[in-house]
């Protein structure tokens, strides 16, 4: 039995990456979530609990960590990002890894990771797929978002690897402008790897 194909999607804040994502998961292609890994980590009786209570004790509100004061805490201190990566990325390699054995009957997987290129997971994958859309609609999509300020967007934005950049690393593009193009682009994308797969 060969192993599933593993397709690593991300996209810039606001592009529709969770909206894409989802869409894979109603095809029936099994997904994997970075983000929702973490806040299973960070939660209480997450394994990422104790080893950061112990780097960043303040960080623990009633045995969970508490992303409010953990981002207070990144920002103060430069080298706290670092301290806290060290501790976050094996975990979540660890329930990636675990993720795929589980589904090791499927023959395609979606690893969602918002940071894909940045963290260098792209080279566990065998393809990768970017989400885009105009600067002008990034904006406005995130700007909806509850209590979201324009610097608070900028502050994002200066974290991530420009578009134009995930775009030309990226094997696949899908722009999602609309609901309906996007879905069908996400199906013509499974057809076509599958089809590719089997030929």
């Amino acid at each position: 039995m060969s192993r599933p194909f593993l397709l690593g999607l991300t996209g810039s804040v606001g592009m529709g990456k969770s909206t894409t994502a989802a869409m894979f998961a109603e095809a029936g292609v099994p997904v994997w979530d970075a983000d929702r890994t973490v806040h299973e980590l960070y939660a209480k009786g997450g394994a990422a609990v104790a080893p950061i209570a112990a780097v960043f004790p303040e960080a623990i509100v009633e045995g969970a960590v508490d992303r409010g004061a953990l981002k207070k805490i990144l920002a103060a201190d430069p080298g706290a990002l670092s301290r806290l990566e060290a501790i976050v990325h094996p975990l979540t390699t660890a329930s990636r890894e675990t993720f795929i054995a589980d589904h090791a009957g499927a023959d395609l997987i979606l690893l969602d990771i918002p940071l894909l290129f940045e963290t260098g997971a792209d080279a566990v994958c065998d393809a990768t797929l970017v989400v885009s859309a105009p600067p002008e609609s990034q904006r406005a999509r995130v700007l909806e978002r509850p209590g979201m300020t324009e610097a608070q967007f900028d502050f994002i934005l200066a974290r991530q690897m420009p578009d134009a950049e995930k775009r030309a690393r990226a094997l696949y593009v899908i722009d999602t402008l609309n609901l309906e193009d996007t879905r069908r682009d996400v199906r013509n994308l499974i057809a076509k790897i599958r089809g590719e797969r089997h030929a």
